[in-house]
């Protein structure tokens, strides 16, 4: 095999690839990218795989000789980013050694053999669909801080990602706190589709499609893939029963608030200084006023009140976790947040205005 390339396009190309890269000692073979050159009049395909996400990056690249290698994830982008010739080149020896050229720089790279390099899944093309990669960034933008990082518990570490003819809706708990979303769609699949999908995957596909432009999609039995802009990211569902999550939204509000949005983050952050050791952040919502404070014993205390115009009567004390609480406004879409309680032992709802979010955090003791 050999190929030239603009190196700084290779470069990118190779960290966008190697970002699926394995970084488990046990899997050899898949810390590294597989390059494939067939021809010049098809792009060179870059891949990479921890056996969880897949990722395939096209190469723009004129092809000498087709064929295909192993270069190491870990150090063949940041070697070819450094290289100081505008064009660099890539030939493979038959023992796996790549040799890597540019300017006046020469360097050898010692992959592994191809046959080594795990099987990747096939894309069905016949189930995408085509999707608002904006609305779809969006909506996972306001649900991912509540999905857990405990891999013991592996169906509360994905979002349930639901598409219907006409909205997305997505869900993600780590059973402190449950976050859900949902957009309306001008372009959705035929059918309603649903899936449990990896956190990080819905991160690398938002990083990957930025803004603008149409997201690809198919969902298959055990598999779901994104297309963007010619790359394609698969990943495996998360297989389980994803909590029911409509059924985990409080009723029977005693008290709620519609508050501005900027305002009342401020006072959390602030509040939120003087919080060390997990001490709880105590609010208080009462007719006329929310008032929030917080101590750490031998370290600081602080107290701060909004005038609000609450619709109940009762006045409810309840203690959250600062950073759960913070996180729940910051999720909140619109300019104004509305807080319902029922008491201080039951679950808290915060929600936007316009209902298309809601943030069901649980209570500390005080």
């Amino acid at each position: 095999m050999k190929i030239r390339c603009n190196r700084e396009h290779l470069a990118d190309r190779l960290a966008q690839a190697a970002r699926a890269a394995s970084t488990r000692a046990n899997l050899q073979s898949a810390a590294h990218v597989r390059l494939t050159a067939e021809s010049s009049e098809v792009p060179v395909e870059l891949a990479a795989t921890d056996l969880e996400m897949t990722l395939r990056v096209p190469l723009d690249a004129d092809v000498e000789q087709g064929g295909s290698v192993l270069l190491p994830a870990k150090i063949a982008p940041e070697l070819i980013r450094a290289l100081n010739g505008e064009t660099v080149e890539l030939s493979a020896e038959a023992d796996g050694r790549v040799l890597v050229s540019s300017g006046s720089s020469s360097y050898t790279l010692y992959g592994l053999p191809v046959d080594e390099f795990p099987q990747l899944p096939e894309i069905d093309h016949e189930q995408v669909f085509e999707t608002d990669s904006a609305v779809f960034g969006d909506v996972v933008g306001r649900i991912k801080r509540a999905a857990s990082r405990d891999e013991s518990r592996p169906v509360l570490t994905g979002a349930l990602v639901r598409f219907e003819s006409d909205r997305i809706t997505m869900a993600a708990t780590d059973s402190y706190r449950l976050a859900v979303a949902e957009a309306p769609l001008t372009k959705a699949p035929p059918e309603a589709l649903e899936a449990i999908i990896p956190i990080k995957a819905l991160e690398e596909v938002v990083r990957i499609a930025g803004a603008d432009g149409a997201l690809s999609v198919a969902i298959g039995e055990g598999l779901v893939t994104f297309g963007i802009g010619g790359i394609w990211l698969s990943v495996r569902r998360i297989e389980g029963q994803f909590p029911n999550f409509t059924a985990l939204k409080p009723d029977g509000v005693e008290q709620s608030a519609t508050i501005a949005k900027d305002e009342l983050l401020e006072v959390v952050r602030r509040v939120g200084i003087v919080v060390r050791q997990n001490t709880p952040v105590r609010v208080e919502l009462a007719p006329g006023q929310l008032s929030l404070q917080a101590r750490t014993a031998d370290v600081a205390e602080g107290a701060e009140s909004i005038p609000v115009a609450a619709t109940g009567t009762e006045t409810i004390e309840i203690g959250f976790n600062h950073e759960f609480l913070r996180d729940g406004i910051e999720s909140v879409p619109g300019d104004e947040v509305k807080l319902s309680l029922i008491s201080s032992l039951r679950p808290a709802l915060l929600e936007s205005v316009d209902g298309t979010f809601w943030y069901v955090i649980m209570p500390i003791r005080i």
